[in-house]
């Protein structure tokens, strides 16, 4: 076909078809990026109200967030939690159901631990509280605390109660436990009822037998039935040395 004949075929296409590309002589780029695709790609990112689609990374991240831990409130279910005490036996909280509990949160190096522990104020407490109804829980979330230190303090004081060790601070972090000591009374279904210091005398200057021992009021009202007097006060003592 002649040169004349080629064009006047191609304006001839332009004219009724719109084809533009036939009768231009330049090849496509090798590396040209398709129209469709970038179209496409651009609408995924800028589409208004459009979910973004995370990417590994970003995936990997949010599943690594540690679940948002459950915190002791007076009213409210106590978060539950299973411990090992000095002598390696577990103790379930979820397993108490049923009896009133007392969580007492201590530290053998705290001299306010050590001057309760001098006036026995723990074990008489106990000793006043019906036995078959009450579980009394000490806890130790000191990151220094193992079970020989435990088991020696125990020992060297008289001292009956299981002392679960914490050392991760997980479940006293979960209470919010502030102090050594630090109380908590848990009814029959396991709702915190009372929270903060085992009696109303932070300076140790009252004698034993003139203090308000606010444990011993919270469990014997739960043991009849009644509502707590005192459900929460300001805990007195030495900060619980945590980790980290």
């Amino acid at each position: 076909m002649t040169r004349p004949l080629r064009l006047l075929v191609c304006a001839t296409l332009i004219t009724s078809l719109g084809l533009a590309t036939a009768c231009d002589p330049k090849k496509p780029e090798a590396n040209a990026t398709p129209p469709a695709a970038t179209t496409a790609s651009t609408a995924a990112q800028t589409a208004p109200g459009a979910a973004a689609t995370p990417k590994a990374d970003d995936k990997k991240a949010d599943d690594s967030k540690p679940a948002e831990a459950t915190v002791a409130t007076i009213g409210k279910p106590a978060p539950s939690f299973t411990l090992k005490d000095e002598a390696g036996a577990e103790h379930s909280l979820d397993k108490l159901k049923g009896k009133i509990v007392v969580l007492e949160w201590t530290n053998p190096g705290c001299p306010y631990v050590v001057r309760h522990t001098k006036d026995k104020t723990m074990i008489q407490a106990l000793e006043k509280l019906p036995k078959d109804k009450v579980a009394w829980l000490t806890i130790d979330s000191s990151k220094h605390v193992t079970p020989d230190a435990s088991a020696k303090w125990k020992k060297e004081h008289g001292i009956t109660t299981a002392f679960l060790q914490d050392p991760e601070g997980a479940v006293g972090k979960q209470y919010g436990a502030r102090t050594t000591p630090h109380m908590f009374v848990l009814d029959a279904e396991g709702v915190v009822r009372y929270a903060g210091a085992i009696d109303d005398d932070p300076k140790g200057e009252k004698k034993p037998e003139e203090r308000k021992n606010y444990v011993i009021e919270a469990v014997q009202a739960l043991d009849k039935g009644e509502a707590v007097p005192t459900a929460e006060t300001q805990p007195y003592g030495c900060s619980v040395k945590y980790k980290g």
